[in-house]
């Protein structure tokens, strides 16, 4: 099988010749610029790090890397993926370790006086920062919910004609020149949930659980919005994108942020408005992306239109792989779920990282709808041999019978 038969097959709960790799696919399976960096290194590869999203300083994942691991997807992206700064210009910086990388023109951080990178926005509006010696930036600017706009007024961001040439063109790049699986991220234009809080997050907790007549004028306008710019980027890619990819967060480590019943009645009508939309009028299939021990809320989840979970958070409290698997394995995709990116993949042995992934494997593989990710992106510190395990045991242990 081509990597695009081998993704689409998994998603139709099929056993295609192997399990299908992601690395990169993503913003939620990428790789830190700096890691990568190290990596290249170790393969002896020369080639500038570019750095395509300058909020969780993730880099551009280059074809001879996808191929030398097997990768079985790639991200089709806007030509502004995070602050509204366009991948474009490339220039030479450094990250706080040192590490030589290339970054978009439009990227100017100001150091301030404790040592910290600042982005700064209309009027020197702080809009984020990282601290001296971090590794991603802090979001500060307030999203929708945290800033309590007005329903009858708040302008949604909508897709320009500039950035569906963009789409399109990109997507038919990669549909005609390269055999990989498409995903792309559109979701809502801030996450229903999670999302809508940044900046005041305990402020928006307290609104949506005291206002919801405030709360459903909101969501009305905003999946407004949403299937606007689905209307608009299937007219742009057309049936070149496989996957469709939307986020949200509704676990921490240990438990949900909010009940159940709760996301069932404010939350979960209007992203199925969203999704019937998907599955009514595409082929995509549906990806999630949702951190932590959520197991409580996968039933909800797979009744509201999502076919795909990320990043399989197993080391969160009640996301047993074994459980997981058996209760909703034939309901949902596995998207993730290879590795503890918090102790094994950070800080064990190559040989440990590659016990960890074949288990993996031998739990989430069988009878498909499985596709082996990092959990969450892999971050800066982790050693290149562990990242060289990971994919190549993916790829060794992964194989089906024939």
């Amino acid at each position: 099988m081509n990597s695009r038969q081998r993704v689409l097959c998994a998603l139709d709960h099929r056993e295609p010749d192997r399990v299908p790799i992601d690395l990169g696919g993503t913003r939620q399976s990428g790789i830190a610029a700096s890691t990568y960096h190290r990596l290249k290194e170790r393969l002896g590869l020369a080639t500038p790090t570019r750095v395509y999203d300058v909020y969780q300083m993730l880099a551009e994942v280059e074809r001879p890397v996808l191929e030398r691991f097997g990768a079985d997807v790639i991200g089709l992206n806007r030509p502004a993926v995070a602050f509204g700064i366009r991948n474009e210009g490339w220039k030479p910086w450094r990250l706080f370790d040192g590490t030589p990388v290339e970054v978009p023109g439009g990227f100017h951080p100001v150091t301030d006086e404790q040592g910290d990178l600042v982005l700064l926005g209309e009027a020197g509006r702080l809009v984020a920062r990282m601290p001296q010696g971090g590794f991603y930036f802090d979001r500060l600017d307030k999203y929708p919910g945290a800033a309590h706009v007005d329903p009858e007024t708040f302008q949604p961001p909508l897709l320009t004609q500039e950035e569906c040439d963009h789409l399109h063109a990109q997507a038919e790049a990669y549909y005609q020149n390269t055999e990989l699986a498409i995903i792309a991220a559109m979701g809502p234009p801030y996450e229903l949930f999670f999302g809508l809080g940044t900046g005041d997050f305990q402020a928006w907790m307290i609104t949506l659980a005291t206002e919801p007549e405030y709360v459903e004028a909101l969501y009305g306008r905003l999946v407004d919005a949403w299937l606007e710019n689905l209307r608009r980027f299937c007219a742009a890619v057309g049936d070149r994108c496989h996957i469709l990819q939307f986020n949200d967060d509704l676990g921490t480590q240990d438990a949900p942020f909010l009940s159940v019943r709760m996301f069932r009645e404010r939350i979960m009508p209007h992203y199925q408005r969203g999704l019937d939309w998907v599955h009514r009028n595409t082929r995509m299939k549906v990806f999630m992306h949702n951190d932590g021990a959520i197991a409580s809320f996968l039933p909800t989840l797979i009744e509201m239109g999502v076919d795909i979970l990320n990043p399989v958070q197993t080391t969160a409290a009640g996301m047993d792989p074994v459980k997981l698997k058996r209760e909703f394995g034939d309901r949902l995709v596995f998207w993730g779920g290879s590795c503890d990116c918090q102790h094994t993949l950070a800080f064990g042995t190559p040989d440990e990282v590659a016990r960890e992934v074949e288990q993996s494997i031998r739990v989430f593989a069988p009878g498909g709808g499985y596709v082996l990710a990092s959990v969450h992106n892999i971050q800066a510190g982790v050693p290149p041999e562990n990242v060289i395990a990971l994919f190549d045991t993916a790829r060794q242990a992964g194989r089906y019978p024939t």
